[in-house]
């Protein structure tokens, strides 16, 4: 439970409405009860026949009342001795050989004050402004509550979101896409419900059975005894049904996660499935999941479902003992009988509405689980005290005796390189032998597990993060593109100037396919940018690198979808910039990186040799025939 507020209570003002909404849930409780007086006032005719000449052991088995009954009590109720009975009179024999209880003297006071009895214009008062309040009440409790349950979801949507942001990479590796989305929207939604139901049952259902119990004890603690001595049997069932609901809220979830994962791992490689035709064997994979979820949630039907059933049997037994114990035994007249028996469905209400409630409770405590889980990841990189804000490079960026490896696996194993200012770099070797993991490790979307990365002669955890990356324009080798306008992924949330991003996108030749589109660069790319072709694609996340003018220049197999024109048109741009920016090349295609300044070869994770081409020509084997299996290709 604890979990649940922790997760939700962060925002002050939700707090603030999660004390009226209690307020609120009080107030209608109120109502509620006051309008069980008004029934209570209405339906008060006064005694009736039995209740008056039915003497204490005189009544038959039968409830039958002899002449003789009446004649002897005739006398006694007629103090005026003139032959007539009036209500006054039976109220008053009624209250002489009766012991009335707390409420019936309640309601004959006010009746005192205000005549409500004997007056149609103030009961018909009564009842409209007991109307009215209880209107408002339940208004205010049920829009108050929406309105929580709203913020929480927005809240916890909106922390969720800027908490995963500040996660590592490694965080990403650990969870599956489908997980996180899921939990981001349902599992908030969930909480939202769950922090709602526990209002319910925490606050409003307490105040309404202590309240309640009281009127009962008060009306007749006989009957009353009764009630209290039921709850046991009421109670037992929703402990029971909760735990399984609970246990099943988690299976339901973990199953979710499985499901999204299916759908998205479908939905993301469609093209796969129909190139290989294997829609089959997707579809039973999506139907498994499927089968299992529609299982589960068949189970949860069944307790959720269950409890209200039961304890209504249970309700209803007690409700018919106590009806029959008030007509024959406490001799209880139909008011004061239908007053009782209203102020114990609102009794019971609020218990049978406990087990639906506690059910969400449940799915919202499974649900608060899961976020946490997430929520109390801690990012594995941080700023230090003290963290310095990187705003260019003075001399250069050193790699010293680098190890890194993702899990158990080794894929930098003492690199060491050092990269002047200004100077063109190229990483290359075979396909895992590290080269992308260099690219990553530099702007610290990973820490090396031992040596170190070192600007200007100072290690990279002395800079801020966002400076760090701010002073490097990257070029993934898979280019990603928003949903949004053409200038816009090319700004990428920057406030730079059209005449900026025109320029960049000229230097990246992407302006030549820009100007054929219907807006140009308003025009609004589809999702993932998948109206533009790979090397448009490539294109554009180059302008984006190009636009930022940062001093270093991070290119990774960025021209391997591009054809021999382009991509001859790419280099030259880059070659313009040699002097200005210090540039990292990762390339496959040799030909794009023979005028680096240094090319350092990598294989398995360790630096074989760096020169120039010519050098390594000379000096290294492995290099060399790759750089004549290239030139042969080329003929």
């Amino acid at each position: 439970m604890r979990l649940l507020f922790k997760i939700a209570g962060k925002n002050r003002k939700t707090y603030v409405l999660l004390i009226f909404s209690i307020l609120a849930m009080f107030c209608l409780t109120i109502s509620n009860h006051t309008e069980a007086f008004t029934l209570r006032v209405l339906t008060e005719k006064g005694a009736d026949f039995f209740e008056l000449f039915a003497h204490k052991g005189s009544e038959n088995i039968d409830g039958s009342i002899s002449r003789d009954d009446v004649e002897s009590g005739w006398d006694a109720i007629d103090k005026d001795r003139d032959g007539i009975i009036r209500r006054k009179d039976a109220q008053a024999y009624i209250s002489e050989t009766k012991k009335d209880d707390l409420v019936t003297r309640f309601i004959r006071h006010i009746n005192k004050k205000i005549n409500l009895s004997g007056n149609l214009i103030n009961l018909a008062i009564l009842v409209f402004v007991v109307g009215v309040l209880k209107s408002t009440a339940m208004f205010a409790t049920n829009y108050i509550r929406q309105v929580v349950a709203i913020r929480v979801s927005r809240d916890l949507r909106q922390n969720y979101f800027e908490h995963i942001q500040t996660l590592s990479m490694s965080f990403y590796q650990k969870y599956h896409v489908g997980n996180l989305s899921s939990r981001v929207m349902g599992d908030a939604t969930m909480v939202a419900d769950g922090v709602n139901s526990f209002l319910i049952n925490y606050f409003q259902t307490p105040f309404t059975l202590v309240t309640t119990m009281v009127l009962l004890f008060a009306t007749s603690w006989k009957l009353s005894m009764i009630v209290f001595l039921g709850l046991p049997i009421i109670v037992m069932p929703i402990i029971f049904i909760a735990r399984r609901i609970k246990r099943i809220a988690k299976q339901i979830q973990r199953n979710q996660e499985n499901f999204a994962s299916v759908l998205l791992d479908f939905l993301s490689g469609i093209q796969t499935v129909k190139i290989f035709a294997m829609e089959k064997f997707s579809l039973e994979k999506y139907c498994e999941q499927n089968d299992r979820m529609a299982l589960l949630e068949k189970k949860n039907a069944r307790y959720s479902l269950s409890s209200r059933p039961v304890l209504h049997m249970i309700g209803s037994f007690f409700l018919a003992s106590i009806i029959i114990y008030g007509i024959f035994f406490a001799r209880m007249n139909i008011s004061e009988l239908l007053f009782f028996g209203i102020l114990l469905y609102g009794f019971y209400e609020p218990i049978k509405k406990f087990a639906e409630e506690n059910a969400k409770i449940q799915r919202g405590s499974a649900a608060a689980d899961r976020m946490f889980e997430v929520l109390s990841e801690k990012p594995y990189i941080r700023d230090h005290d003290g963290a310095e804000e990187l705003k260019t490079i003075e001399k250069g960026i050193e790699f010293d005796n680098v190890w890194f490896r993702y899990a158990d696996k080794w894929v930098l194993k003492g690199l060491s390189f050092t990269i002047n200012k200004g100077d063109t770099v190229a990483l290359v070797g075979p396909t895992g032998a590290g080269k992308s993991t260099v690219a990553l490790l530099l702007p610290r979307l990973y820490e090396p597990q031992k040596g170190e990365i070192r600007i200007d002669g100072k290690k990279l955890s002395e800079y801020t993060q966002k400076s760090l990356r701010e002073t490097i324009g990257f070029v993934p080798q898979k280019p990603f593109l928003f949903y949004d306008t053409v200038a816009e992924n090319i700004a990428f949330g920057r406030d730079f100037s059209e005449e900026a991003i025109e320029d960049a996108a000229r230097r990246a030749h992407a302006d030549e396919f820009i100007s054929l589109l219907p807006q140009r660069y308003q025009t609004h790319l589809e999702e993932t940018g998948k109206n533009l072709s790979g090397g448009q694609q490539q294109r554009l996340a180059i302008a984006r690198a190009l636009v930022k003018n940062a001093p270093v220049l991070v290119m990774d197999e960025a021209t391997s979808a591009l054809d021999a024109v382009s991509e001859n048109l790419i280099k030259e741009s880059i070659a313009e910039l040699h002097g200005e920016v210090t540039q990292i090349l990762i390339a496959h295609r040799l030909s794009t990186i023979e005028h680096a300044d240094k090319i350092i070869y990598i294989e398995d994770g360790e630096k074989i040799d760096e020169g120039t081409k010519d050098e390594l020509l000379e000096s290294c084997g492995n290099f060399k025939r790759m750089w004549e299996m290239m030139m042969h290709n080329k003929e």
